[in-house]
């Protein structure tokens, strides 16, 4: 039977913003978020980091008849049976949610106030190989390190001596590779990389009752922090997204051989973009990735676990963390002493890669930065109620030019034409006329004209 060989990244293996809070909170609703649903080809791995410890989660979107399906992940040291985990898809799913750039709304307070308070949130605080399948494996230079079933994939742990073997080996076991595979290949076999492989066993799929492959995840202990992309550039249709979320310990995780970018973020937008917030998104993650040549790494979300403000979903519990990897959260030494969440720290990297711009690997160091941060975008009504007041006068003069430059950060931010974005605030009822400015008289009186 040929299996059509997906040939990913540890983190492709989905494929077949400049504000910064502390302490402080930002309020505010939350009303819309942007996940990876807004992305084709999005691949989401979630790495949890702890010293040498690594836990890799592997989400897939693969679309398909799952006889076909196949992946080849590059790892440091043979991963024995235990070892491999198959997970529940909605573990990535909540940490996509939760960690999602997201819209928030405020509305206006009386600017006849004489003084507002200010609202601060406080913080919250082993398997028996074949033996002619070995010889054979023996006569190209490669060598079945481990063989197993875990859930409803067939796995198979590969190291080779030579590039050209390898390649023989999986195309005469059903693994169609693409043109140009086997010089990736020869560069991590000079790494002396061992290679996770991984296909649909049907009969085990069938018993599961699903209609999709849930994520594969794979633990082990490797001085090297990184995530091996260049696989999945080889047979990649064009450019593909990738979402990181790592877990760690110290604080936020960031690359270190390519360049780490907060995303832009609270700028005030137009009202009118909460309409279709996810296509703003685009438009605006497309532009900054323009800016950068196309070679950054892109921070869209740094947090303690314990809280979020403004959430755009719950924060994961103790045991969601735990599935992912945190294992100091189950009550031994150094678990955490407040509760829900605590000691984990959580950031996400949204990177939109091709082989051209991203020629090597993922290389990322923990750091001990905790410094929050989120890819957040402001809605901001203007006051409609009655206010009678030299404030008021002045506050509504001053709104013309605060929707110009809302339009302006919206042009910026996306690309998108001025006028355009000026013509749907208006129809939105955002007017860049200055209101006529009453003299102090008429305002002391009103329109009450009194007969002599």
């Amino acid at each position: 039977m040929k299996f059509r060989k997906t040939l990913l990244a540890a983190a492709a293996a989905t494929a077949v913003i400049s504000v910064a809070g502390g302490a402080a909170a930002f309020c505010g609703f939350y009303v819309a978020k942007a996940d990876t649903k807004l992305f084709n080809k999005a691949s989401k791995v979630a790495i949890m980091r702890d010293g040498d410890h690594t836990v890799m989660t592997m989400s897939n979107d693969y679309q398909g008849d799952l006889k076909e399906f196949a992946i080849v992940v590059p790892t440091p040291v043979v991963l024995e049976k235990d070892q491999v985990h198959v997970a529940d898809s909605a573990l990535l799913d909540h940490l996509d949610a939760y960690t999602a750039p997201r819209l928030v709304e405020y509305y206006d307070p009386d600017p006849c106030r004489v003084a507002y308070e200010d609202r601060m949130a406080a913080a919250a605080p082993s398997p028996v190989v074949v033996t002619a399948a070995k010889k054979e494996a023996d006569a190209l230079g490669v060598k079945i390190e481990a063989q197993y079933t875990v859930g409803e994939y067939d796995i198979v742990i590969l190291s080779a001596t030579q590039s050209d073997g390898l390649a023989t080996w999986l195309e005469q076991n059903g693994y169609k590779l693409p043109s140009g595979a086997e010089g990736t290949l020869e560069s991590y076999i000079k790494q002396n990389t061992k290679f996770f492989v991984a296909k649909v066993n049907l009969e085990e799929q069938a018993k599961t009752g699903l209609k999709y492959l849930r994520p594969l995840q794979i633990a082990f202990d490797s001085r090297k922090f990184l995530l091996p992309i260049r696989l999945g550039t080889v047979n990649a249709d064009g450019k593909q997204e990738l979402f990181i979320f790592g877990l760690s310990r110290k604080g936020r995780i960031e690359t270190t051989n390519y360049r780490t970018i907060k995303l832009p973020t609270g700028m005030d937008v137009p009202l009118y973009v909460k309409e279709a917030f996810g296509d703003f998104y685009k438009d605006m993650f497309r532009q900054a990735v323009r800016r950068e040549n196309e070679r950054g790494v892109f921070l869209e979300y740094a947090w303690d676990m314990g809280w979020c403000d403004p959430c755009a979903a719950d924060p994961l519990s103790n045991d969601e963390l735990k599935a992912l990897g945190a294992y100091w959260l189950d009550g031994g030494a150094g678990a955490y002493r407040g509760g829900q969440g605590g000691d984990v720290f959580v950031t996400r990297l949204h990177v939109s890669y091709d082989a051209e711009h991203f020629p090597e690997d993922l290389l990322f160091k923990e750091t001990g930065d905790r410094t929050n941060f989120q890819g957040r975008y402001v809605l901001r009504h203007p006051y409609k109620g009655e206010a009678r007041c030299a404030a008021a006068d002045e506050y509504r003069a001053s709104l013309p030019g605060r929707y110009e430059q809302e339009a302006q950060t919206l042009a910026n931010l996306t690309g998108r034409d001025i006028d355009e974005i000026r013509d749907r605030m208006k129809e939105g009822g955002q007017s860049f006329e200055t209101p006529e400015k009453k003299s102090w008289w008429k305002r002391l009186w009103g329109n009450d004209e009194k007969k002599g």
